[in-house]
């Protein structure tokens, strides 16, 4: 089933200085700086990854990254819909909490938070980001496990998930699992612009994901269009879109160090 996710992002740091608030409805927050919420239409593709970016005509968008995700052998964290992702370029790298069915019309950190609507058919569920930036150091400690996922977490992302989720402290069993190498391509196949990750695990196994960001009104047209140019490219969507992200769990957990 194909995903949309409704992305509201957060005003920045001037638009939050001007109106002299430090929390924000995520909504609100984006409105009133004259952003307004769009959707990015997501599809998995079950495609041999060199195969699609020559059907597709897609060329790399940046370096690759590295990502690594957290979770303990019973994929605790994954269950509780929640999400820990630490996306590394270079020596610095960012430690992103998600948390699934959520409302976005309640308050998170303006400086630190974003607010999403994930469209599955027709039930639409909001999920909220939380991301803070690590050092290298941080970073190294936090991979070799010297440091501890909750004291690598930002006070904001701890606040929220001790208050609004009611899942503190973190299990001592949580690691990270990985790493992920990402590479992202762009193309325009036949006019709409999509951009595209292919993931390889450690094991080998590789993830492809095609999106597109549109405005709310053109969400169904845009779906389509994605659906009717992936047939036209012979690109096959994955039956189960649903299962994507739990089995990329699962196979990191067998895969990962330590």
């Amino acid at each position: 089933m194909q995903q949309i996710t409704w992305q509201v992002k957060q005003r920045n740091h001037r638009c939050a200085a001007r109106f002299g608030v430090l929390l924000v409805l995520a909504v609100l927050g984006a409105q009133a700086c004259g952003q307004p919420p769009r959707v990015e239409v997501q599809i998995g593709l079950c495609a041999q990854p060199e195969a699609a970016v020559r059907a597709l005509s897609l060329r790399p968008r940046g370096e690759p990254l590295q990502v690594w995700l957290f979770d303990d052998p019973d994929l605790t964290v994954f269950a509780r819909g929640l999400r820990f992702r630490l996306r590394v370029t270079g020596d610095d790298s960012e430690l992103t909490l998600k948390v699934a069915n959520r409302s976005c019309d309640e308050a998170i950190p303006a400086h630190e938070g974003k607010c999403e609507y994930d469209m599955h058919g027709d039930t639409v569920t909001g999920a909220v980001s939380l991301t803070r930036a690590l050092d290298a150091a941080q970073t190294r400690d936090l991979l070799s496990g010297r440091l501890p996922l909750a004291d690598a977490m930002s006070p904001a992302q701890i606040a929220y998930l001790r208050d609004a989720v009611k899942v503190w402290p973190m299990s001592a069993r949580v690691r990270p699992l990985g790493p992920v190498d990402v590479q992202r391509y762009r193309g325009k196949p036949f006019g709409a612009s999509y951009d595209v990750d292919i993931s390889t695990l450690p094991g080998g196994a590789r993830y492809i994901e095609i999106s597109r960001k549109v405005a709310v009104a053109d969400a169904q047209r845009a779906r389509a269009k994605l659906e009717s140019d992936l047939a036209r490219a012979d690109v096959p969507a994955c039956e189960d879109q649903t299962a994507q992200a739990q089995n990329k769990l699962r196979s990191l957990l067998v895969t990962s160090p330590g």
